[in-house]
């Protein structure tokens, strides 16, 4: 009697262990897979061109490398320029990031050896986007590097019952012509990338 309890034993054992083995590699993708904190990130903004021109009422990130107190935030003002410390008002309307880089590297090295100068546009206030006709909102919004037709609209409140979806159109200035630019806003809508037209500071979008 004793003699068959062993064996018994011996055989329910190792079934409990694999049965174990077994319940821990089906539950290893469900560990390994991405937590959805990692997969649901909002998506970086758009980098910005290096043919930016600096404007009024941007914000901009002046960094001078080992120097923190000669770097942080500043607001370009109505007059164009910006202000530091030690070199004090810098022109940065009509420069692009870059080249203000430049010219505060050129200004600080009277005052320090070999600055390391980078400067990145934060805000873009100073460029717009204007909306007119059967939208929730008329009037400029403001432009970001990258912005689509549909995100304009979107920051319009999007149209009205009454707008003609079909006759939509940008207004744009080039080399001091006015161009019309027919919209697909429907096509757009369905994700054809080519009728979500990107937008250029300036642009005007009509909605009938």
């Amino acid at each position: 009697m004793k003699r068959k309890g062993i064996l018994i034993f011996a055989f329910v054992i190792p079934c409990l262990v694999c049965a174990a083995q077994d319940s821990q590699h089906t539950a290893t993708p469900a560990d390994s897979a991405p937590s959805v904190a990692a997969t649901t990130g909002t998506a970086p903004a758009p980098a910005t061109p290096d043919n930016y021109v600096i404007g009024p009422s941007d914000v901009l990130n002046v960094t001078v490398w080992k120097e923190p107190t000669l770097s942080g935030s500043v607001l370009v003002r109505l007059d164009g320029k910006i202000s530091l410390p030690l070199i004090g008002d810098v022109t940065a309307a009509g420069m692009t990031p870059l080249q203000l880089a430049d010219q505060i590297t050129i200004k600080l090295k009277k005052y320090i050896q070999e600055p390391n100068v980078s400067v990145v546009l934060t805000q873009s206030n100073s460029k717009k986007v204007y909306l007119l006709g059967e939208v929730s909102k008329k009037g400029p919004i403001d432009w970001a590097p990258g912005m689509t037709l549909l995100q304009a609209i979107a920051n319009a409140g999007g149209l009205t019952d009454f707008a003609n979806k079909g006759k939509i159109y940008i207004l744009r200035v080039e080399d001091g012509n006015q161009q019309k630019i027919p919209v697909r806003y429907k096509e757009a809508l369905k994700g054809d990338s080519e009728a979500n037209v990107v937008l250029k500071s300036g642009d005007t979008i009509v909605v009938p």
